[in-house]
């Protein structure tokens, strides 16, 4: 029942994060895609606009489909959660904390079961169980400095150019930025 349990979680919470990234990938969903979701991006601050939509878009959907189908766990709960810490630090914050007034409830809500799937595992029902796969913190580090990487070459990005866009992020999520960006580039 357990892993049904997770089962049903990975594939709620994957498929809702997986719509939520082609929102801003595709303009899928009713989504602004990338060109418009980059415009909300630098009105909080984030430049270049379009590439942190694509960050957060990729994060997302990658992150929820990873999740969905239980591969390469612990990476697709991991993934999801930096766009829900920026969510709930720039576009909620200040605001009471419920989702009817402008609140933070549903990234918070995606932080707490991204870390609790992280912490439980797929489950039985997995395709790491399948294929007993696992992935190791190299391999994560590995995946988040390629997607980084290609980010910034596809949008020609300079790294100096996100580091600089990410001084106004928490303390925690920026140095976690530097060390990936430093080994990408």
């Amino acid at each position: 029942m357990k892993s049904l349990g997770l089962l049903t979680l990975r594939l709620a919470f994957g498929g809702f994060m997986m719509g939520h990234g082609a929102q801003k990938l595709f303009g899928a969903f009713e989504g602004h895609g990338p060109e418009g979701t980059g415009q909300f991006m630098e009105t909080m601050g984030l430049q270049p606009g379009r590439f942190w939509a694509q960050v957060a878009g990729w994060s997302e959907f990658g992150g929820g489909l990873l999740t969905a189908l239980g591969v390469m766990h612990p990476a697709g709960p991991m993934m999801t959660i930096g766009p829900m810490v920026m969510a709930t630090t720039k576009a909620h914050a200040g605001k009471p904390i419920w989702v009817n007034a402008g609140g933070a409830e549903l990234p918070v809500t995606n932080i707490a079961i991204a870390v609790a799937l992280t912490f439980t595992g797929p489950g039985a029902l997995s395709l790491d169980t399948i294929f007993r796969t696992r992935l190791g913190f190299k391999g994560i580090a590995l995946m988040a400095a390629g997607l980084a990487f290609g980010l910034m070459r596809a949008n020609d990005v300079a790294p100096s150019q996100v580091l600089q866009s990410a001084q106004d992020t928490p303390a925690s999520v920026r140095q976690q930025a530097e060390k990936v960006l430093s080994s990408a580039a």
